[in-house]
């Protein structure tokens, strides 16, 4: 079964979330996160955003949990109020 990571932030605005974008579309995947997928979603207005990060199983989760906890705050796009794990129990795409 596939797990997602959930992360809450506040303090984030969004000339944050335009240089996070462009520092991913220029980069590449790094090897100590195995990722799936990843979603950014992002609240303007209240300055709050979530990063959904989807892995294939508990491995890769475990793997990716750890690299993205041990990652400095100035690379995160805002400040860290939570971070939860999940059972993907539903996922459609188009």
């Amino acid at each position: 079964m596939a797990l997602a990571r959930v992360v809450e932030f506040e303090g984030v605005d969004s000339e944050r979330i335009a240089q996070m974008r462009q520092e991913m579309e220029g980069g590449e995947r790094p090897a100590d996160i195995p990722a799936t997928e990843l979603m950014v979603l992002h609240d303007p207005e209240s300055s709050k955003s979530l990063a959904i990060v989807l892995f294939d199983n508990e491995e890769d989760y475990a793997k990716g949990h750890a690299a993205l906890d041990a990652m400095p705050a100035s690379d995160t796009p805002g400040q860290r109020t939570s971070v939860t794990k999940y059972d993907v129990a539903i996922r459609m795409a188009d």
